[in-house]
């Protein structure tokens, strides 16, 4: 596979880089970011984490406004920050709504026109860019899943439905029921009408229903003030949890903190330690 080095800035002893390449699953150019920490011995690895970010970001947001590096540096974990969406591909009706389209492809692999060719976004998480890190990166191959927004359902999606790839799981202010308020604008349009149930492999609730892999626990930070907390519904997460004895929940509500990237750098060093923990030494 060839990589593309897009940059690289050296920040608390390890590096923060972009790369671009050309995806074989979506079909067009993707970036992703990575942090590497200092290797201080020749040919040390590290656990590294997968962070999905929400509507609206691509692979630059979290890397800029979370200050996460200093953390990832310290726990000595590297961390990737795919793209929420394809680029450089026109569709009609891409950019008509910010759920939707550009910057908001959920995580799933649609099966619709003109979406299935490029927006293939579940494929390429859970598939093409793990193999790329593991041939290409000093990573042992064990691999956590972090994701905020819409980030969160797909992690939590992405996570029971590969249990063994992503060993260790945690979510910011998920999207924890999207199917509730989301048939219309997001998964009629993706995924088609005719087979409703092909819906719930890509809805976090739905998919802790019929959950039935390894004890896998999920750790869940939500801002009481978040403004979009109807929405997010992560009281229906904690009830579907309740009934999976495969599954357990901690839900934090923060007192006071909303949605912004201003709550996700505040618990980001909560979740590293979280992973960090959980996936243990090398």
């Amino acid at each position: 596979m060839e990589l593309e080095l897009v940059s690289s800035e050296k920040c608390f002893n390890g590096f923060q880089k972009i790369y671009k390449h050309c995806s074989k699953v979506t079909k067009c150019s993707m970036k992703f970011s990575i942090y590497i920490p200092q290797q201080t011995y020749s040919g040390e690895k590290f656990n590294a984490i997968f962070f999905l970010s929400g509507v609206m970001c691509n692979e630059q947001n979290f890397i800029f406004k979370t200050g996460f590096q200093r953390y990832a540096s310290r726990e000595r974990i590297i961390f990737i920050g795919p793209d929420t969406s394809p680029r450089n591909v026109d569709l009609p009706g891409d950019r008509d709504s910010w759920v939707f389209g550009r910057s908001a492809g959920w995580y799933l692999d649609s099966t619709c026109e003109p979406w299935r060719k490029n927006y293939r976004m579940y494929s390429y998480i859970t598939q093409e860019l793990p193999e790329i890190i593991r041939q290409v990166f000093p990573t042992t191959g064990k691999f956590g899943i972090c994701g905020h927004s819409m980030g969160g359902n797909g992690a939590i999606v992405c996570s029971l439905r590969n249990p063994l790839l992503f060993q260790t799981l945690s979510v910011l202010a998920p999207s924890c029921n999207p199917i509730s308020w989301g048939q219309e604008i997001i998964f009629k349009p993706y995924l088609g009408s005719e087979n409703k149930e092909s819906w719930n492999q890509y809805d976090a609730a739905e998919v802790v229903k019929t959950y039935k892999g390894p004890h896998k626990k999920i750790f869940v930070d939500c801002g009481s003030d978040d403004e979009y907390l109807q929405l997010l519904l992560p009281d229906k997460l904690v009830e579907t949890v309740g009934l999976n004895e495969n599954l357990e929940i901690q839900l934090n509500m923060r007192e006071g903190y909303n949605h912004s990237y201003f709550f996700v750098a505040t618990f980001i060093e909560d979740h590293i330690k979280y992973h960090s923990a959980a996936l243990g030494n090398q």
